[in-house]
């Protein structure tokens, strides 16, 4: 693996086994020590659940409220400000903040003025009944190819309208529906344009193409739409989105359209199929003010799991704002906070053409946001420009009774194509004849000498311009100068990082009935809704002042004291107190019990990341609340307190099978939150030391494969262009920080593993006691 751009800038030395430790000296080896005073086999078998009986179970629950609450109140929020306009200026002014914050936030460059349109290799061409396809390739950004086909009428009239199609993520471009759609428009004297998404069809990004890919059963035809889900992960830690590229890519179509000859600007049209292609038809359109017509299926309103007929305060009770899941284009990072909701991104193409599309059936009656598109559209006074489109039945049914459809099916196309002849000028499809065979759509880039390197490594290179150009402004700064920068880097990237000005009173409870007098209880209150387990362990009396640490891990307090019941041990001999805390979502406090792709936590997760608030950075501020609460006891030092993250997650032999479908079992995800956490408050406090344990050695590491064995809440969105780990232990100098049992993205060790870990208790008491 290439070296980190920018570890030059760390004063570490790496040991074996993937440890790291500052160039004041390596960890000490273990040396024998007397008894302690507290046995470690007690320690392990101590009961230190925090949380009564009666809370535990909502415990379990406390950080899908909070977020969902938030939510509802960002949903509340925008609903508020949508009833305060009253005109098109009004309008107009709310809307383009929200899209222009949108257009930050997923990174979309504005250059659809200045750039060029991209040369398009052609590989094959198709002759039918009065059209020609052509299979084409043409590059997206640097690097990037896109495989299309471009269907265009045998006897091109002077002006044609141009049409783009993002197809579904249940198919590729060759998919029957589109050819269909292909032909139909290019028959009827239109330009067609239907490329493959990002990660779809021959721009997959994994190498499951048949069932002899792998050896167990798999299901072919989801993987480049499972395979989004790693993709956006490498995308987010890069500093990028996937919507953003799959956005610039439909963008990127429009020019290919435009330059094409005859094709008439005025009439560029962008259709999105149902199931995941009217997301980013409807985000591109948004953006590019190009796009002259748009018909976005299933985005903005209603969904096909949507249960008729709403309720009739739907106006009021409405979930505008959704949720988030392991779909990053469902759920778009920062859409909360920033108010780009999707009726906003719909609603925002106005006064250009809109055919609100839905696969079944549709509350056309009660559906509050076809009301606002109708009041929008109304103070542009171009009603005729505001259209829709409806299948029959449910998601739920069975075709023929509910139109079911793999991108936009026949009764679907029908309807959009009336809209758009209607308000956009564009002829109707003239339907029927042979469809092309999809083998002669293929592009076959390789075989025509079109460089299609893998997407991994596109992102690779975007990542490692970003890391480079973070190392290059931290490069010429003197420590202090390189932390207070580092700071307020890492803050841009994580968000609101700051724990609350006053501190909210916490619960003081009393030891469990019967459990040892040197253990109490803490739960601290560090937001409105949200709370943190602590338990303090201190032998030696709670008084005086002595040095702590404060551990923590995502397993939890309890099995973090278990697993490291004889370092405990050791500190507590030493004469420290041991506060062990259950961050949100770790613990007691945990989310669900999947840590996978479609998991609870995973959901969770993206809707953090919805209201810009990754979970690192809502854990990072509950630390800082512990920290607070520790400076404020009597009995601790408030100048000799450290940091221990943890993973308790085994790293996976060095021989595990990575390359693994993503609907098959998945090998065990490295547990990197913790030990990043630990960093980071080491940033941004003032401790004694840092012992960071189970982490990645580097991000940048995600970014060497298609596949990611990082649950979703690891990864921070930008955590590689803030300078990645290397420049993060750089940036916590000089406080002294201790590395070890650091891992890849497959959970590997990072280093020859059959060296034992440094001794961290030993280093830790040596580094405290220097200070």
């Amino acid at each position: 693996m290439r070296r980190p751009a920018c570890i030059g800038l760390v004063p570490v030395i790496l040991l074996v086994g993937g440890h790291v430790a500052r160039a004041d000296g390596p960890p000490p080896v273990p040396q024998p020590s007397p008894a302690p005073l507290v046995p470690a086999r007690v320690l392990a078998d101590l009961d230190i659940t925090t949380l009564p009986e009666p809370r535990r179970v909502g415990a379990r629950q406390m950080v899908a409220r909070d977020v969902a609450g938030r939510l509802r109140e960002a949903g509340r929020r925008e609903s508020e400000a949508w009833r305060a306009l009253g005109s098109r200026a009004e309008w107009e002014a709310y809307a383009a903040a929200r899209v222009g914050r949108m257009r930050t936030a997923l990174n979309v460059p504005d250059d659809v003025r200045e750039r060029k349109a991209p040369t398009l290799t052609v590989t094959r061409t198709v002759t039918g009944d009065g059209w020609f396809a052509d299979a084409t390739a043409y590059e997206s950004r640097p690097g990037l190819v896109v495989t299309a086909n471009l269907y265009r009428p045998a006897a091109p009239p002077p002006s044609m309208p141009g049409i783009l199609i993002s197809h579904s993520h249940h198919a590729p471009r060759t998919e029957g529906e589109l050819r269909d759609m292909g032909v139909g428009w290019a028959r009827a004297g239109c330009v067609v344009l239907i490329p493959d998404h990002l990660g779809h069809g021959e721009r997959r990004a994994h190498p499951f193409a048949s069932t002899d890919s792998f050896p167990k059963s798999f299901r072919v035809a989801r993987q480049d739409y499972y395979f989004r889900y790693n993709t956006s992960l490498q995308l987010y830690a890069a500093g990028e989105t996937l919507m953003g590229w799959m956005a610039h890519d439909l963008s990127r179509g429009v020019d290919v359209l435009l330059a094409h000859k005859g094709v008439d600007p005025a009439r560029i049209a962008l259709l999105g199929a149902v199931a995941g292609g009217g997301d980013p038809a409807a985000v591109a359109a948004a953006l590019d003010p190009r796009i002259t017509a748009v018909a976005p299926f299933n985005f903005g309103g209603p969904q096909p799991e949507t249960r008729y007929p709403l309720p009739a305060d739907a106006e009021s009770s409405f979930d505008y704002t959704g949720g988030g899941s392991w779909e990053s284009t469902r759920n778009l990072y920062r859409s909360a906070t920033d108010g780009f909701l999707p009726w906003v991104i719909v609603g925002s193409v106005a006064p250009r053409t809109l055919v609100y599309g839905h696969e079944f059936d549709w509350d056309q009656e009660r559906d509050p946001v076809w009301r606002r598109l109708v009041t929008i559209w109304g103070w542009y006074g171009a009603p005729d420009r505001l259209g829709w489109a409806r299948g029959r039945g449910s998601v739920k049914g069975k075709a023929p009774e509910s139109t079911h459809c793999t991108n936009i099916g026949p009764e679907h196309r029908r309807r959009v194509a009336a809209w758009l002849k209607r308000s956009a000028n564009i002829s109707e499809p003239v339907e029927g004849g042979p469809r092309p065979a999809v083998d002669d759509l293929r592009v076959n880039a390789a075989a025509a000498g079109v460089p299609m390197p893998p997407l991994h490594e596109v992102i690779a290179r975007v990542a490692e311009d970003r890391q480079r150009a973070a190392a290059s402004r931290l490069a010429d700064l003197a420590p202090t100068q390189r932390r207070d920068a580092a700071r307020k880097v890492w803050a841009a990237v994580l968000g609101d990082v700051e724990p609350p000005k006053a501190a909210i009173p916490d619960e003081v409870l009393e030891s469990a009935a019967g459990g040892p007098p040197w253990a109490r209880h803490r739960i601290l209150r560090t937001e409105r809704d949200v709370v943190v387990p602590v338990t303090l362990l201190s032998p030696g009396g709670f008084d005086g002042r002595r040095p702590a640490v404060v551990m923590f891990a995502r397993a939890g307090k309890q099995k973090l004291l278990a697993a490291r019941s004889a370092e405990v041990a050791r500190m507590l001999d030493a004469g420290w107190d041991v506060c062990l805390a259950d961050l949100r979502g770790f613990g007691e406090t945990a989310v669900g019990t999947s840590r996978g792709r479609t998991g609870e936590a995973t959901a969770i997760s993206a809707s953090h990341l919805m209201l810009g608030d990754p979970l690192v950075a809502a854990q990072l501020r509950d630390l800082r609340c512990v920290l607070r609460h520790l400076r404020a006891c009597d009995f601790v030092d408030p100048g000799r307190i450290a940091l221990w993250g943890d993973s308790l997650t085994p790293a996976s032999p060095a021989g595990v099978t990575a390359a693994v479908p993503l609907d098959a079992d998945q090998p065990a995800p490295a547990e990197p939150a913790a030990a990043l956490v630990a960093l980071l408050g080491g940033l941004f406090e003032d401790v004694a030391a840092v012992h960071a344990r189970g982490g990645l050695a580097a991000y940048r590491d995600l970014l060497r494969s298609p596949f990611v064995h990082v649950p979703h809440d690891g990864v921070v969105p930008g955590v590689i262009a803030a300078g990645d780990v290397p420049a993060l232990l750089a940036a916590v100098a000089p406080t002294p920080v201790l590395s070890t049992g650091t891992v890849d993205a497959w959970n590997r060790p990072a280093g020859p593993p059959e060296r034992p870990e440094p001794d961290a208790v030993a280093w830790l008491i040596d580094r405290v006691r220097r200070r």
